[in-house]
């Protein structure tokens, strides 16, 4: 990958927000995040909290004017030391990986996935915890679905969306229907729509989910980087 795309892919967050969906952004100075009800993640500029470990300043008081007193954020990237006055509620890491040689393909039975369906995900979502996914996260676009007897069963859609890519997530399936290739037909079907802009697919999935990761390598991911995401607390008051 070309230095540009590493930038774009290292600092994905903050890019997307700056960028293709800055119109979901809410910004103070050099930290962004996304509005809280459609997903949880921030970021502040890359390089912006170098020399200022206390955080009395710049960006980490950036980011505490957007979260407020008590507020959380979920940042990823590189693993950050958090100043006084956070701190750090949960950590984990995720591989990331690139869809550079996923076949992309419309499923005929995969359907578009809206507002009016936001009860549905939410409740498909409870019950297989693929990664957040909040009352608003549908607006992001590029969630699709497949039904059986009228009930969601599966779904996938776009998340971040840094320029020249976008995030393959809340690919999630009901455990009573897995093993039929659900999740494989809507993978390719959102690679599908991201392909057709001109995009390339990526996502997140846990260091430790190997049989996620074992899929998506059969699909054509690429594994790019260990990602650590952090949500961090900022103190009340």
């Amino acid at each position: 990958m070309t230095p540009a795309v590493d930038r774009v892919l290292d600092h994905a967050v903050w890019h997307a927000l700056t960028g293709p969906q800055r119109s979901f952004a809410a910004a103070s100075g050099v930290a962004v995040r996304y509005r809280q009800i459609v997903a949880p993640f921030g970021a502040i500029r890359p390089g912006s909290s170098d020399g200022d470990p206390a955080g009395a300043s710049g960006a980490w008081s950036d980011l505490a004017r957007l979260v407020g007193p008590g507020g959380t954020v979920g940042l990823s990237g590189d693993r950050l030391d958090v100043p006084a006055g956070w701190e750090v509620v949960r950590e984990g890491q995720a591989l990331q990986l690139v869809g550079t040689g996923v076949v992309p393909e419309v499923d005929p039975e995969a359907v578009a996935l809206g507002v009016a369906d936001v009860p549905d995900m939410l409740a498909l979502i409870e019950r297989t915890r693929p990664g957040p996914f909040l009352p608003e996260t549908v607006t992001l676009g590029g969630y699709v679905g497949i039904r059986f007897a009228g009930r969601l069963v599966a779904m996938a859609g776009e998340r971040m969306r840094p320029p020249g890519h976008a995030e393959i997530s809340a690919v999630a399936t009901l455990p009573a229907v897995r093993g039929k290739g659900l999740a494989t037909r809507l993978v390719r079907s959102v690679a599908a729509a991201v392909s057709a802009r001109g995009e390339t697919p990526f996502l997140h999935v846990a260091v430790d989910n190997v049989d996620a990761v074992r899929l998506y390598r059969r699909l054509g991911f690429e594994e790019r980087r260990v990602v650590v995401f952090q949500h961090v607390r900022r103190a009340p008051g």
